[in-house]
């Protein structure tokens, strides 16, 4: 997130006297700039400049040398400090915590007794200070006006009494990425004056940035494999700048700037560049100019090439990754930085540079983007690459750095210049004046749009057409398109706050669909029946087909895989809900849950693989290819699934029974032995009609072990749009209430093993006619009595008659009319 430092941001916008960090984030707001956090030092109390009068090493009985120090912080006489650095010398300035102060993390300092004597305040190093991470020694003040001495305010000095703005910046606007942004928006909210520093003659800069010429570093732009017909970059300057002496420390206030910014200074050149991509938006790199041999060639990675990068990581590069490259070898052989992410470890200045190269170039968004995430580097160049860099700006960055490292590090500028410039002028809008006021209801007139448009640094001029404006957008706004994006500008820098909030009536609805509603119901029935509803991912890893034992021919196995998929250990979508469904039983196991119950309702993806046929440059392909592109999207079925540990086959099939039951289905049930991930001998295939729903059952001992479930898992999985497809679109007429009582009859029946019991139960109902309430199976029984391969089924018979009460008689003739029934349908036996 940018940094928004007051004093920064008053060069280059009118601040009104005595303006705080709190109204400044107000007035961003109004144009859409949010606050995310205002940061403090931490420091208060008496902070001061001291000089170091004199001082006295002492080694300490556990080895460890101290000074023994006495500081001018100008008052009548020094004062006595206790100090365990020793990177200063007598008549330096150093910056003093005296007792009362308190700094970051709460620490308060005191006058306090160690070792031998009392040290009366304490010498500060700028990690204490919370200026940085060096700790190695105190903070020496180099560089400082000629007032600053013993006394001096040093939380004034240092900028410690500055409160930082964070804003959030959303992706379209790039451009606020920048002092110069930011302070461009603070001028259109507040109506104050504004300087742009990324003009030709930026505030600062000695001289405007001169032309190129002949004999400047030679550069190629030859990317051959451009993403979405954009070349990877377009614009490169390259500046020489001689006798620079990197060693030179960066001054106070850049350091300053750059740590209230969220940078840490590193060196001159490092720290110039860095605060001129603050300031302008630009990014810019330094290379040691002894380490490259002419010319630079921009290009595509070649297949297996590697690079070292600055955070000394040896990368393997990737095709589409934009490089920039020297020629030691032959004609852009060597890799010296990936585009607009981050430079090479072979260029880098270091200690023995004297002369440098100065970089500043325009890439294109995406392919800064795409490098930037394939490797997993995000860099401050790259975030703003990726949003959208001003085109006009790489000379006059390039020119602010040069003059920098002139003025900083006594450099000498070369007045060869190069600037390899293919960049086009931003499209013409053409917008209708009056679109804004017929979008939003407000009624903007169109001189409101045009100077509107005109603060925001667009180009206006009068249409072709009555009514209408040709607009084009400023070089910093790449967002900036089509009409609707100016409409929103107007909306936004004219008040979003004139825009009435009108609530519109709600028209009657008539609720949920029909099929929502049943969709709602197996819900509600699998939550009634003590199941936690869950929502899992639908990505997976290839390797759970084999974990659930799905066949080689399994057209499960035919899953559809992401082009970038969020993790490379799950880059297919799933087939089944089962396959995701698994993972969170045996994650929730695994963290303590001593039984699961948990159920999805969600998407399954059958894929399959089909090309591209959109062409480049985002134009209509034509109804044809619509056509086409909608035809081959993969079915994408609505599944229901459940995973129940500790529990039976017959648990679970009593819960797909009762999805039945409530949406009025007639379901089927056979023997599946051979459907994955269930046990071939308690698999219960579901049928509706012709129909298959799904499967219910026990999963696999082998499956169970791949996934760490418990043995005798159980679970089903049906598809929902099939099972609700099923339901009867006839209303459920409701049946009268019997007043006569029930009789009851138990029926048990002897059949062979192999006959499924579903089979047993629909000759049972339909041999009790229509004076069956309801027919239950209640116990299976297989043993010697019966004799080898055969079982016995019980059924539970609720009789009732509408207008008599039953007799032993009727009772009876029901009785013999099922055992007829199953022994002609299914071979069964009445148990004797």
């Amino acid at each position: 997130m940018p940094y928004v430092v007051l004093p920064w941001l008053a060069e280059h916008a009118e601040l009104a006297a005595g303006t705080g960090v709190d109204e400044v984030a107000a007035d961003l707001v109004r144009v859409g700039l949010e606050e995310e956090e205002i940061h403090t030092s931490g420091v208060t109390g008496p902070l001061t400049v001291g000089r170091v009068v004199t001082y006295a090493d002492e080694k300490q009985k556990n080895g460890k040398t101290i000074r023994w120090c006495q500081v001018d912080v100008g008052e009548d006489s020094p004062r006595g400090i206790v100090c365990g650095a020793h990177n200063f010398a007598v008549d330096d300035l150093v910056v003093v915590a005296l007792p009362g102060a308190v700094l970051p993390g709460d620490f308060a300092i005191t006058a306090r007794k160690t070792y031998g004597h009392v040290s009366d305040g304490m010498i500060c190093s700028a990690r204490e200070l919370g200026l940085g991470e060096d700790h190695e020694g105190i903070l020496v003040l180099t560089e400082v006006a000629d007032d600053v001495g013993p006394g001096t305010d040093a939380i004034e000095l240092l900028g410690l009494g500055e409160s930082v703005l964070e804003i959030n910046v959303t992706p379209d606007r790039g451009y606020c990425f920048s002092v110069r942004g930011v302070a461009r928006e603070y001028a259109l909210a507040t109506g104050g004056a504004y300087t742009d520093p990324g003009l030709p003659v930026p505030a600062g800069s000695a001289t405007p940035p001169p032309s190129p010429t002949q004999d400047g570093f030679a550069v190629v732009l030859a990317d051959d494999a451009p993403i979405r017909g954009a070349q990877g970059a377009d614009r490169f300057v390259a500046r020489v700048v001689r006798g620079v002496d990197v060693a030179a420390p960066s001054p106070d206030w850049m350091q300053r700037r750059l740590r209230q910014s969220g940078m840490r200074p590193v060196s001159l050149p490092v720290d110039v560049t860095n605060y001129v991509m603050l300031e302008l938006g630009q990014p810019t790199h330094a290379y040691d100019l002894g380490t490259l041999t002419a010319p630079i060639v921009v290009r595509r990675a070649r297949a297996g090439e590697r690079m070292t990068t600055l955070d000394d990581v040896d990368r393997r590069l990737d095709p589409e990754d934009l490089l920039i490259t020297d020629s030691p070898d032959g004609e852009g052989s060597r890799a010296i930085g990936i585009a607009g992410v981050m430079g090479g470890a072979a260029t880098e200045v270091g200690p023995l540079t004297r002369d440098v190269l100065v970089e500043a170039a325009h890439f294109d968004t995406v392919t800064i983007a795409r490098a930037a995430r394939r490797h997993r580097l995000p860099s401050e160049a790259s975030r703003r690459f990726e949003r959208g860099v001003d085109p006009e700006l790489p000379p006059v960055a390039a020119q602010r750095v040069v003059d920098l490292l002139v003025q900083l590090g006594g450099g000498r500028a070369d007045e060869a210049v190069t600037d390899v410039d293919a960049t086009t002028a931003p499209a013409t809008i053409v917008l209708g004046t009056h679109l804004p006021a017929s979008l939003v209801g407000v009624p903007y007139t169109e001189q409101e749009v045009t100077e509107t448009l005109r603060a925001l640094g667009a180009d206006v001029r009068a249409g072709e057409l009555a009514g209408t404006v040709e607009v084009t957008p400023p070089t910093w706004r790449p967002d900036l398109v089509e009409p609707v994006d100016l409409v929103e500008e107007v909306v936004r820098l004219r008040g979003y706050e004139a825009i009435g909030s009108i609530v519109p009536a709600a028209p009657a609805g008539r609720g949920l669909s029909r099929d929502a509603w049943l969709r709602r119901s197996v819900e509600r029935a699998l939550a009634e029946a003590g199941l936690v509803q869950v929502l899992t991912y639908p990505f997976v890893s290839p390797g759970v087909h084999d974990a659930l034992g799905e066949h080689a021919d399994d057209p499960r196995r035919h899953a559809l895989r992401l082009a970038n998929p969020l993790t490379e250990e799950a880059p297919e979508l799933r087939t089944s809900l089962l396959a995701t469904l698994t993972a969170a039983a045996a994650r929730n196991l695994g963290r303590g849950a001593e039984r699961v119950a948990i159920t999805e309702t969600g998407m399954v993806t059958h894929g399959r693989a089909v090309p591209s046929l959109l062409p480049d440059g985002g134009a209509y392909p034509g109804d044809e290819i619509v056509a086409q592109l909608e035809a081959a999207v993969p079915d994408q079925p609505r599944h229901v699934a459940a995973v129940v540990t500790h529990a039976d086959a017959e648990a679970v099939i009593g819960l797909v029974l009762r999805l039945a039951r409530v949406l009025g289905v007639d379901v089927a049930l056979a023997a599946d032995p051979d459907r994955s991930p269930f046990h071939p001998g308690r698999c219960a295939r579901v049928t509706a009609g012709d129909t298959l729903l799904g499967h219910a059952g026990e999963l696999a001992p082998q499956v169970c072990a791949a996934l760490e479930l418990p043995a005798r898992t159980v679970a089903f999985e049906l598809d929902l749009d099939a099972l609700v497809a099923a339901v009867p679109l006839e209303p459920v007429r409701p049946t009268r209430l019997s007043t006569f009582p029930v009789a009851k009859e138990d029926v048990a029946l002897v059949v062979d093993e192999a006959v499924p019991a579903a089979d047993v139960l629909a000759a049972v109902r339909a041999g009790a006619g229509e004076l069956a309430e309801s027919v239950e199976l209640f116990d299976v029984y297989t043993g010697d009595q019966l004799g080898a391969g055969k079982k016995s089924l019980a059924f539970a018979l609720r009789l009732r008659a509408d207008d008599r009460t039953l007799t032993a008689a009727e009772t009876a003739e029901v009785r013999d009319a099922v055992v007829a029934e199953a022994g002609q349908r299914v071979g069964g036996v009445l148990r004797g």
